[in-house]
């Protein structure tokens, strides 16, 4: 449903309560009390066949009395109730509700239904927005809104908090208030019934009164909604998330390597990092990190920098820092050298800069100027401890004075003691400079902001392309998967893995097969010595675990002994299982090569996730691996690979080359698109995988499958790039076209593409003057969600043979599907070839297989041509939003939009 109603969820302008209730600490009476004392100034309706009033407040015997309809009603009622009462309201046009009740699901109605099922089934035929049920309530202090029954008040500020656990809710509150931390709102979601993270993010991710959101989150329901909504808000405000149970027993169940690796916390954890999110592991760390985010200048990378008074300050301050993953900035001789000039000879001439005990104010002045114009420096931290020669408060306002002088820099501080630095620190909050009482709280604050810049940096970052020649034998490919289908085998076959793999490009090592000992040897001699001989059984899971690898074999007798040694092996300790042969490969000779793993596997919430890490038997005991969520790219896949530990080994040391990391890369990609292609597939493994200078290699490899449950992409937490919508199109000049949707990777010719405009058009098209548009900004147009928005590009051959982009066209719809706003541009030169009359026209076409309800534009008054070109496609005038500025709708099917 997304933002459908939402408002008269978070800003009501009446709300009536359904139990409401005098007697004393019950939930009925509570919800009134904390309704009134919160100062919500509009209608509150008590309703309530017992009573004459509650709390002072004439009540109502029932809905049809109720003297105006409510945009939210409070239940407080018995589960049997709820049903009967919500259709009453949904009838007179009530928008919202919240349902505190619990146990719905477990209450039966004549016939069978579930109240919980009977609730929803009248909600979703109301478009009734439903909090909970089983939840808190609601507080939004900036109107006086609390409809819930916590036992405190929340405080206004500008934070968005949003819970699944309603005890939580209280905790936190209770946490808060006395911290003088305030909300813009307060959420408790319980049950998530039909409102969930995904509609609550994107309310708030749009509402001006929030500056930050903060997530509580116990599970998902909706991966791909949530996905969409917190990517789009984390491009606007800091979206922070509190994940619990984070220790995942259940991976040892799993078949595969990947599947015992990649636990759900891992999963979570790359979720909220390809959305732009920052993960927090308790409530200091979410509202610390808050603040720092907030109040608190972005650092331009990860270089610290320590000013300290005390030496042992500095040292608690660089362990904690090396033990979070930071970096300690060395600094530079020119640096050390005017250093020298302001410090005692006795100072530490590295840092942390230990700037001797009873350093003046002025001397922290002319440190840190220093500091900051260091070219190495990316951020300081100011530490100091209680001395008797200087109050902290002076130094705290020489810190400030220096801050003002560099109003881009990042600063944070950290003043450690009580009563005498109070003063210091209510300084620096006055100024909004960040400021912690302990080394641990002040490295994790500043360490928030550099994973922060990292994840949002990512959400933005332009890709290298794919190397062309990438184009995998898809039709291959679901022969291979249906033929193992067919089979009734749950695993592939190791040659039909390969296969498999090797359809999209990815190297394997020569695999040959063999039914007996015999045929094995035989086999062997063809591929040449040494060899490896493997099991081949779709009962056996890891052949190594049962003796069924043996390795380095040099002669045709030597295979088939060990291939007749092998089948009694695996009969003594397995007993009688099927066996389908042999596989023999031809030894993988690379001395300096590493052995990593990719893998993938089903995840239950986010679904297909890819596994990246070190290799080998002994895997899992390593444990060395990072997961992603597909679609990747080359940046995606390089971020993957940045945070496992072998990643500084494929670089390169000592006298070892660095592996060919864009074959690594490309692999990841490779892979990724098997699985966006190939639904059937449950589990894999392709380990070992060797990697070198040279390149890739696929020793080994474990493909489980089964018949698909999902269509296309559905099982995807992010719609991957939809290649189906390609097509072609001739100009009527003759140039050949190919339409497709827009890829991060078009940025560069975006650029190009709108150099290329007269500046008329870009008037017409940006309602305004534009010279460039920044990486920001551009990375908004070529980097978009295929689910919530669609861009369609004309690109051609230049003279030369280079692709360049024609023309665009694109649509953002509002999240509930019913309006698409389109905008369309064509290179000022090729108007009239009938580019944009096709443009439009796919564009139509696909807003109608989205079922979206109608298209509109806005279009500057004075575009005469724009005007005639959409009525010729349809289109009427609707009105005129600004002076200066027409709107025109189409009308997509037979209900009309206002």
């Amino acid at each position: 449903m997304s933002v459908r109603n939402l408002d008269k969820l978070f800003s009501p302008k009446s709300v009536a309560v359904i139990g409401a209730s005098t007697r004393h600490r019950s939930i009925g009476n509570l919800v009134m009390r904390n309704l009134l004392d919160g100062g919500f100034e509009g209608p509150i309706m008590p309703v309530n066949p017992k009573y004459q009033s509650v709390t002072g407040v004439l009540a109502y015997k029932d809905v049809s009395q109720l003297p105006t309809t409510p945009d939210l009603a409070v239940f407080c009622i018995p589960p049997h109730d709820i049903p009967d009462v919500l259709e009453q309201l949904g009838g007179r046009g009530t928008g919202a509700a919240i349902i505190l009740t619990a146990g719905l699901a477990a209450v039966a109605l004549d016939g069978g239904m579930t109240v919980k099922d009977r609730m929803l089934e009248v909600a979703n035929y109301y478009n009734i927005r439903l909090l909970g049920p089983n939840c808190l309530g609601l507080l939004v202090p900036g109107i006086g809104l609390n409809a819930s029954f916590a036992h405190l008040q929340a405080l206004p500020g500008k934070i968005a908090f949003v819970s699944q656990s309603g005890a939580l809710c209280t905790a936190v509150l209770d946490w808060a208030r006395p911290r003088g931390i305030g909300f813009s709102h307060f959420v408790s979601v319980g049950e998530m019934a039909n409102t969930d993270f995904g509609d609550v993010i994107d309310y708030l991710g749009s509402d001006p009164h929030t500056e930050a959101i903060l997530l509580y989150i116990e599970s998902i329901h909706h991966n791909r909604a949530f996905m969409s909504a917190a990517r789009a808000a984390a491009r606007n405000k800091p979206v922070l998330a509190i994940k619990s149970g984070r220790h995942d027993e259940g991976a040892k169940a799993a078949a595969s390597h990947t599947g015992a690796m990649a636990g759900s916390d891992l999963v979570y954890a790359a979720a909220f990092r390809r959305a732009g999110m920052l993960r927090v592991n308790d409530f200091e760390e979410l509202f610390a990190a808050v603040e720092t985010l907030s109040r608190g200048r972005r650092p331009r990378g990860n270089r610290l920098a320590i000013l300290t008074n005390g030496g042992g300050l500095g040292v608690l301050a660089v362990d904690a820092l090396i033990e979070q993953g930071g970096r300690l900035v060395e600094l530079s001789e020119d640096t050390i050298s005017l250093l020298d000039a302001v410090l005692p000879a006795t100072w530490s001439r590295a840092n942390p800069i230990d700037i001797i005990g009873d350093a003046s104010a002025q001397r922290y002045i002319d440190v840190l100027r220093i500091v900051l114009q260091s070219a190495e420096v990316d951020a300081v931290m100011c530490m100091h401890c209680p001395v008797a020669v200087v109050p902290a408060s002076e130094v705290a306002q020489a810190i400030i004075d220096v801050g003002k002088e560099f109003p881009d820099a990042s600063l944070t501080t950290c003043f450690v003691g009580e009563a005498t630095v109070a003063p210091a620190r209510k300084l620096f909050n006055d100024f909004n400079i960040p400021t912690f009482d302990a080394p641990l709280q002040a490295v994790q604050a500043f360490m928030h902001t550099v994973h922060y810049r990292c994840n949002q940096e990512l959400l933005i970052e332009t890709p290298p392309s794919l190397p062309p020649n990438f184009k995998p034998d898809r039709d291959l490919a679901r022969s291979i998967v249906k033929d193992a289908l067919a089979s009734g085998h749950a695993f592939m076959s190791e040659p039909e893995a390969k296969a498999l793999l090797a359809s999209y490009g990815i190297p394997t090592v020569e695999t040959r097969v063999a039914n007996t000992p015999a045929a094995a040897k035989t086999e062997a001699a063809a591929i040449g010595f040494p060899v490896a001989l493997k099991i081949i059984s779709p009962q056996i899971t890891h052949k190594s675990d049962v003796g069924g690898v043996v390795l380095d074999l040099q002669s045709p007798t030597d295979v088939e002994k060990a291939a007749d040694e092998m089948l009694e092996r695996i009969e003594q300790s397995l007993g009688k299982i099927e066996i389908s042969g042999f596989s023999i490969q031809s030894m993988a000779r690379r001395a300096s090569a590493l052995e990593l793993i990719i893998g993938v596997v089903n995840d239950p919430i986010f679904g297909p996730v890819i596994l990246f890490g070190e290799g080998g038997t002994a895997v899992e005991l390593i444990g060395d691996r990072a997961v992603a969520l597909p679609p990747l790219n080359m940046a995606l896949a390089k971020d993957l690979v940045s945070q496992t530990r072998v990643y500084k080994l494929l670089q390169g040391y000592r006298e070892q080359p660095a592996a060919d990391l864009d074959a690594i890369y490309l692999m990841l990609n490779q892979v990724a698109q098997l699985i966006i292609d190939t639904p059937e597939i449950q589990e894999l493994d392709i380990n070992p995988l060797f990697a070198d200078y040279n390149g890739v290699l696929a020793l080994d490899a474990r493909i489980k499958v089964a018949p698909a449950t999902t269509i296309g992409s559905e099982r995807l937490a992010i719609r991957p790039y939809p290649a189906e919508l390609e097509s072609t199109f001739t100009m009527k000049n003759g140039r050949e076209v190919l339409i497709r949707p827009i890829l991060p990777e078009d940025e560069t010719n975006h650029h190009i593409f709108i150099s290329k405009l007269t500046p008329q058009d870009i008037r017409f098209r940006f309602f305004g003057s534009v010279k460039n548009l920044p990486h920001s900004q551009m990375a908004r147009l070529t980097q978009i969600d295929y689910d919530r928005e669609m861009a369609f590009i004309a690109i051609g051959k230049d003279k030369q043979g280079i692709n360049e982009t024609l023309g665009v066209v694109r649509i953002v719809t509002t999240k509930d599907n019913t309006l698409a706003e389109f905008s369309i541009v064509i290179r000022s030169d090729l108007k009239g070839a009938g580019l944009g009359w096709r443009l439009m026209q796919k564009m139509i076409a696909y807003c109608k297989t989205r079922q979206t309800k109608a298209l509109v534009g806005q279009i500057l008054s004075e575009n005469n041509r724009m005007i005639q070109f959409t009525k010729e496609l349809g289109f009427l005038r609707t009105g005129q939003p600004e002076p200066g500025v027409v709107e025109v709708m189409l009308q997509l099917d037979d209900h009309m939009v206002t």
